[in-house]
């Protein structure tokens, strides 16, 4: 007999086609039948008045050492989650030396948290997916960063790559792609992936078209100058001939107030030459980061000693003050800082609970002093390690960007601090249920399309993201009626409601709305056979 039948479910299969009723048997974690009236299997589903879905792909996760330390990873698979693409911003654990290690941990320790002894036994992308493979609660997936690469090689000072640096960094991206990253990320707003040009990005993206991956950079700026920052990466990506998968790619701070459109006209424009772009977004208006990452770029060369030596020096402190109120640091995209904006997400010293969940202003007004000398307070008593909420979003331009045809679902999920943001727990659900059924701003199929089938097809996955037989049996049951994201920001870990079953590779990880014990997730390679896919 069959492992499971669903039965009397709608089915939405991700290809953006209408739902119909059917039923649907899965064994040997495969869909092996659709159909009506299938034989009998070990357990039956009553899906009637439900939803089955493919399983939801999450194309921004920040989930590189949470889902190895938490590896029950209810955030996402209670979501619906049941692929998430790692690696993101540009830094990430692989390929990694441990001089290199020692400063990633230290800079990203407020997307991944500090896990105290855990084993760093890897230093390959191969390594890292084999680790992932001992058993995840989802697949996952894997792009190269660049920021990390140019760490290894070039180091933290801002300058061009040489000719020989420039080799190496191309060999690690090709080593690591060969391992089967699906791709190359890079944080242009981050030391030290910011310093490099866009010469250096192109030559990388030709490493990466090569292995038919795709770029996924966190751009330049979202802010002040973002659409030349968009531009900047369409050319890298029309130059290298490479893919562009523009992530979390949003229209944010007050001078791109109603300007959706014109990124979606940009997009436009580079499709009909031929450039291969997507996007994602998460459907919020606050971003998430780390509260070191908004000061100006300068502050971070050498490393992070060096950078808390600066924020203890009265004149550096001088000028870091006057770059972020009166000019515009670039780590805060090129605006001038609204300390009213930045709410101190989470905290790894325990004497700074109490700052978590409100601003940066707020926590001045209360002490009496300037905002720029609690910021400086902060960064230096939490060793940089502190997670912020950026309140800078626009509704206008999320609808917008969200409409277009090359959208695809993504969180851009932090799982750590005191209260990280919502998106973490509730990005898909919130999807389905505020923009699907309150809003209408998408139909339920189309919507199901940009989740699973859309975000498949830029992954070039040639059995996952549609319901179809023979595919991986990664799938979601839910009610369109109930589904409900119920994470807030005052309390950002809640448990979606309507979405009783989720299974990854046909085994149940949320069964009658429960977590169950299993980790049937994998690491997705990129094989040669999908590389060749068009």
């Amino acid at each position: 007999m069959r492992d499971v039948l669903i039965t009397g479910a709608l089915v939405v299969d991700g290809s953006g086609a209408p739902g119909y009723h059917a039923d649907v048997a899965v064994d040997a974690g495969r869909i092996v039948a659709i159909g009506n009236d299938l034989p009998a299997a070990r357990r039956t589903i009553d899906a009637d008045g439900l939803v089955l879905s493919p399983g939801f792909i999450d194309m921004h996760s920040h989930s590189d050492l949470q889902i190895l330390v938490n590896p029950d990873h209810t955030a996402k698979v209670s979501q619906g989650v049941t692929l998430e693409v790692l690696g993101q911003d540009g830094l990430s654990f692989a390929p990694i030396d441990d001089p290199t290690r020692a400063v990633v941990r230290r800079q990203i320790a407020g997307w991944n948290g500090e896990p105290d002894d855990f084993d760093f036994s890897w230093s390959t992308v191969a390594g890292y997916l084999d680790r992932l493979d001992q058993g995840i609660a989802c697949n996952a997936a894997y792009l190269v960063p660049q920021g990390t690469l140019r760490l290894m090689v070039v180091g933290t000072s801002n300058r061009p790559a040489t000719v020989d640096e420039l080799a190496r960094m191309k060999q690690l991206l090709a080593d690591g792609l060969r391992d089967g990253a699906v791709g190359m990320s890079s944080g242009l707003t981050y030391t030290p992936g910011m310093f490099a040009g866009t010469d250096e990005l192109v030559e990388l993206c030709e490493v990466v078209a090569s292995y038919g991956g795709y770029y996924a950079p966190h751009q330049r700026s979202y802010g002040k100058g973002a659409l030349e920052a968009y531009a900047e990466m369409v050319d890298v990506a029309r130059r290298s001939g490479c893919a562009l998968h523009l992530t979390h790619a949003v229209m944010n701070f007050a001078p791109n107030a109603g300007r959706g459109s014109e990124l979606v006209e940009m997009i436009d424009k580079a499709l009909a030459s031929g450039v291969d772009v997507t996007t994602d977004t998460y459907p919020y208006l606050p971003g998430a980061t780390t509260l070191a990452a908004i000061l100006p770029s300068w502050t971070a060369e050498g490393g992070p000693d060096a950078l808390l030596a600066r924020l203890r020096d009265p004149s550096a402190r001088e000028r870091i003050t006057y770059e972020l109120e009166q000019v515009g640091s670039d780590g805060c995209h090129g605006c001038v800082v609204e300390w009213d904006t930045i709410e101190i997400g989470g905290v790894r010293n325990p004497a700074l609970s109490d700052a978590v969940g409100n601003t940066v202003a707020a926590l001045a007004a209360r002490t009496g002093k300037p905002a720029s000398e609690v910021f400086f307070e902060i960064l230096l008593a939490d060793d940089l390690a502190t997670s912020i909420l950026q309140h800078v979003g626009h509704e206008e331009n999320v609808r917008a960007i969200m409409r277009h045809p090359s959208h695809t679902g993504g969180s851009d999920g932090i799982l750590v601090g005191g209260k990280p943001h919502p998106r973490s727990w509730g990005t898909f659900p919130r999807y389905l249920a505020r923009y699907v059924r309150e809003l209408g701003v998408l139909d339920l199929a189309d919507c199901i399309h940009h989740l699973t089938g859309r975000p498949a097809r830029r992954l070039r996955l040639p059995d996952r993201g549609l319901i179809r037989e023979g595919y991986a049996a990664d799938l979601v049951i839910f009610d369109p009626a109930t589904v409900q994201d119920t994470a807030t920001f005052p309390e950002p870990r809640r448990q979606a409601t309507g979405i009783p079953y989720v299974f990854v590779n046909g085994i149940p990880v949320i069964d009658d709305s429960q977590r169950t014990p299993t980790r049937p997730g994998r690491a997705i390679r990129r094989t040669s056979a999908e590389r060749n896919l068009s």
